[in-house]
């Protein structure tokens, strides 16, 4: 099976090709662009480089949410048309739950943390489980980095652009167990993307035309952006 998969929730867009589980075609791009200027012609090339056209695609694959309402948009709406387009299902995956797998520690707690401005980040915890699979221990909320607690005994390592942003309050004495990734696992991957769209295809927990819609945890992003529009 051949997945296609992208993200456009932060800063980064990145792009990636999968057959099955093997990773063909991975890339991050960071050229400071809207990434309306960027992800199509990165799927474009993703699908030269590889020789695989879109019409070979069986799977399609995108992060609904949290993350930069603009880069939301953009992506859901990318991944709509590559439905209508071809008629090929499509899984949305959670941003938070593919920055959790670039964590190789995968017997502590990881926290998935992402830059929502205003002073908040998106936050969700993962743990893996005896059998190797990711499971999210609570809701993903819009938090304080500063309310954030170490109250708990386990180690946590955060990942992400909020816990580069907010390193000096998780890392201060009151949070001594806290650790951040390193620099090179703080953005997301499309291909953990394409991983996790893998799963769900098995589960068929597919999206349809009308389900397809970004995932906001502050509703108040959605409501400014119209109000500016």
């Amino acid at each position: 099976m051949l997945t296609l998969a992208f993200d456009a929730s932060s800063k980064t867009a990145s792009v990636s090709i999968l057959r099955d589980k093997t990773v063909l075609y991975d890339t991050i791009i960071n050229k400071g662009l809207n990434h309306s200027e960027v992800l199509l012609p990165s799927i474009d090339e993703a699908c030269r480089l590889t020789g695989i056209p879109l019409s070979e695609i069986d799977l399609f694959a995108c992060t609904l949410g949290p993350g930069s309402f603009t880069g939301l948009r953009i992506g859901v709406s990318t991944l709509k048309g590559l439905m209508m387009a071809t008629g090929k299902p499509a899984a949305g995956v959670s941003a938070l739950a593919a920055l959790a797998l670039n964590v190789d520690e995968k017997e502590k707690i990881i926290g998935s943390m992402m830059d929502a401005g205003r002073g908040q980040v998106y936050l969700a915890y993962y743990q893996y489980d005896k059998d190797g699979i990711l499971n999210q221990m609570e809701a993903a909320r819009a938090v304080e980095p500063h309310s954030i607690s170490s109250a708990d005994e386990d180690e946590v390592i955060y990942v992400g652009d909020g816990a580069i942003k907010y390193a000096d309050v998780l890392g201060s004495p009151d949070n001594n167990k806290n650790k951040i990734a390193p620099a090179e696992q703080q953005y997301v991957c499309a291909s953990n993307v394409g991983l996790l769209a893998i799963e769900k295809y098995r589960r068929n927990d597919l999206l349809d035309l009308a389900g397809c819609v970004p995932v906001y945890l502050r509703s108040a992003d959605a409501l400014l952006y119209r109000a500016n529009k």
